[in-house]
């Protein structure tokens, strides 16, 4: 087994203040044996385009980078950050996910597929994603010592082939960090997740964003661990706060021995290139 801890955030536009409140988290999950840790969607930033624009970095390089790698470095944590607008040398910008060794080195990043362009009944009302960021095309699974991680963002979670396409890439854990909304999250969040679970054999780590955000936005927090037979094993339903598991693939390797969907399926939709 191996402990994970997932961080639940109410993040807004100072990169700073949120990296000093992921730090104490962070340093708390340690002292409680958690040996990699989630963070949500936006965990860095969270604003508004302008915002994205003023504090992207080009990927692997930057003061925000840097200080989340030294994090890594010097608690000896594998950290995944949910996402970060991460400048492409054509000057797009994409929502993209970082994955820090122990050492803290960037090991793997996901850019973000499915761009939330919605109407939602909520303060906020219309959100439209692919105004400030560019899709990615590629599915992505990472090795480490506790698995193989399938990575995937927030609205991603509605899109079941993506997470199809990382189960056949050998996840082992699919994790989805997210900042959804209230509205969509007290419908839909619960029963995705365990389906992701159900369908993939997979564990699946949801770090969310939770409460009221500078422009009216609400986030549903309720983050979790979901296991391979779809059951939640540990939730935070409110508020920012931490939480961990232990991480059994023992039990993956049973349910997925006793009920082989894999070799079962008949049919697949390939719409994600291979990238490891």
């Amino acid at each position: 087994m191996n402990k994970i801890g997932i961080v639940q955030m109410n993040s807004g536009r100072d990169p700073e203040v949120n990296l000093a409140k992921l730090k104490k988290k962070l340093q708390g999950l340690q002292l409680q044996g958690a040996r990699w840790v989630v963070t949500p969607e936006n965990a860095l930033i969270f604003g508004d385009r302008e915002d994205y624009q003023r504090h992207a970095e080009p990927l692997g390089d930057g003061p925000i980078q840097q200080a989340v790698a030294e994090l890594a470095r010097r608690l000896e944590l594998w950290i995944v950050v949910g996402s970060f607008p991460i400048r492409q040398s054509d000057g797009r910008l994409t929502s993209t996910a970082l994955v820090f060794d122990a050492q803290g080195h960037l090991v793997a990043h996901y850019h973000k597929i499915h761009m939330f362009d919605v109407e939602v009944e909520d303060k906020h009302h219309s959100y439209r994603e692919s105004d400030t960021f560019t899709a990615g095309n590629d599915a992505v699974v990472v090795p480490t010592p506790f698995g193989n991680i399938g990575l995937s963002i927030c609205y991603d979670v509605r899109f079941a082939p993506l997470y199809t396409a990382l189960r056949e890439q050998g996840a082992d854990i699919i994790v989805v960090p997210a900042a959804f909304t209230r509205v969509t999250g007290q419908a839909h969040w619960d029963v995705l997740l365990r389906a992701r679970a159900i369908e993939t054999q997979c564990w699946v780590i949801a770090a969310a964003q939770a409460g009221e955000h500078f422009d009216g936005r609400e986030t549903w927090g309720h983050s979790m661990v979901v296991d391979p037979w779809g059951q939640v094993v540990a939730c935070q339903p409110q508020g920012r706060g931490v939480l961990t598991a232990d991480i059994d693939l023992n039990l993956s390797h049973t349910i997925r021995t006793n009920m082989p969907l894999m070799q079962h399926a008949k049919y697949r939709v390939h719409q994600c290139h291979n990238k490891s």
